[in-house]
């Protein structure tokens, strides 16, 4: 990391602890608590997540978790843009073309501290705020979900568009979108298909709809609540009364709802009869055919495994998830799409990826279902003792 976390006491407070990335800071509540302050300082890079980020979040939250003295999280990105556009990967790119077809440390090291990270987040039990203001996306939408009060406004624009460089929506994704109404998982992960504040509330995504105005009387009154309730559940209610007081209750309308029994009927069948069925749609419906260029656009191994990942069982746990997940990631890093994909939008920037596959096949399928298969099989995973590791 560039800048190491030094151990602390119980109770003790750090003030201004950062890498270069991301800022940690304390907000003092008037009864003499503390709202712990992470913000991602990326602007540029629209505050996507690097390894130092992860790390530096995955060891300062941990702290936070076990001082009593702070009773909340908030989590925001630097300006207006965004919360966070997801993972920077280029170092995962780099690794892995100096290493063709092998698991870097690269990869493994970025997606198991990553999925940490998460795990943590998903299990905190003491309030989490995420502003998920402007872009969230990919890695963004992996710490926003994990937030215990999500928080969208009129600027949100969330997105999983692992499709368009040849990798799968990770970061729990086998979790949430599995848990969406009717098909709209699958759609979201095929098309990459972009959410407004209306669609994130009606997908469960966010928790409240907020204007990005009023960021700092919000704030403000943060620090004049009671914190001195002994009872978690408490500051949670407490939390939800004040969102709700401030929530933005205009008519805007999801599209995901409204168009919920379309998505359904486009997304039903085998993958192969809905590749079929969205090459055959004739549409002059923008939201429509932006989704199904983006598709077609995308890596047919990835059509593959992210119609794997939406049979997955609901009974698998949230550790059960990242464990698969992990896997799979470091996978396509090694031998899948992902690098080629990254290379396209990311380094060269030609967004001319040439994918393994041109087409969905029985050769893409069966490369997909190498993918699938873990590469710990005669060894520990390495999230196998995810819930002791987010522990302490």
């Amino acid at each position: 990391m560039k800048q190491a976390l030094r151990a602390r006491k119980e109770g003790e407070v750090e003030e201004g602890l950062s890498t270069e990335d991301v800022i940690f800071s304390t907000l003092p509540t008037q009864d003499g608590h503390v709202i712990g302050r992470v913000t991602l300082n990326c602007e540029a890079a629209l505050n996507a997540l690097n390894l130092d980020m992860v790390s530096a979040m995955l060891a300062q939250l941990t702290c936070w978790k076990n001082d009593p003295s702070i009773v909340c999280v908030l989590l925001e990105g630097a300006g207006e843009k965004a919360f966070c556009a997801g993972g920077d990967v280029r170092a995962i790119y780099q690794a892995g073309v100096l290493a063709p077809n092998a698991v870097t440390h690269e990869a493994l090291d970025f997606f198991e501290q990553e999925y940490c990270l998460d795990y943590l987040l998903h299990r905190f039990e003491k309030p989490v705020i995420v502003w998920g203001d402007g872009i969230v996306m990919g890695g963004g939408l992996g710490l926003m979900v994990g937030g215990s009060h999500r928080i969208v406004t009129e600027r949100s624009r969330i997105a999983m568009p692992e499709v368009t460089i040849g990798l799968y929506p990770d970061v729990g994704g086998s979790y949430f979108l599995n848990r969406m109404p009717g098909k709209i998982g699958l759609f979201l992960g095929l098309t990459a298909y972009q959410m407004n504040d209306a669609d994130a509330l009606y997908v469960n995504m966010a928790t409240h709809r907020l204007a990005s105005q009023d960021k700092n009387v919000v704030l403000d009154t943060l620090l004049t609540l009671s914190w001195q309730q002994k009872n978690m559940a408490q500051h949670h209610t407490m939390l939800n009364d004040l969102f709700d007081k401030h929530q933005c209750l205009d008519s805007k309308e999801s599209r995901l709802h409204f168009e919920q029994e379309k998505i359904d009927a486009l997304m039903t069948g085998s993958l192969a009869e809905i590749v079929k069925r969205i090459q055959q749609v004739d549409t002059t419906e923008e939201w429509l055919q932006r989704s199904i260029n983006t598709f077609l656009k995308g890596s047919p191994l990835s059509w593959s495994l992210i119609y794997a990942q939406s049979q997955l069982s609901e009974k698998l746990t949230l550790a059960d998830v990242f464990q698969f997940e992990l896997g799979l990631s470091v996978n396509c890093s090694a031998f899948g799409d992902f690098k080629e994909g990254v290379r396209a939008l990311l380094i060269d920037k030609d967004r001319n990826p040439k994918w393994q596959f041109a087409e969905l096949n029985a050769d893409c399928e069966a490369a997909a279902d190498k993918l699938l298969r873990t590469p710990w099989k005669n060894e520990p995973h390495p999230l196998w003792d995810l819930a002791v590791k987010t522990a302490n």
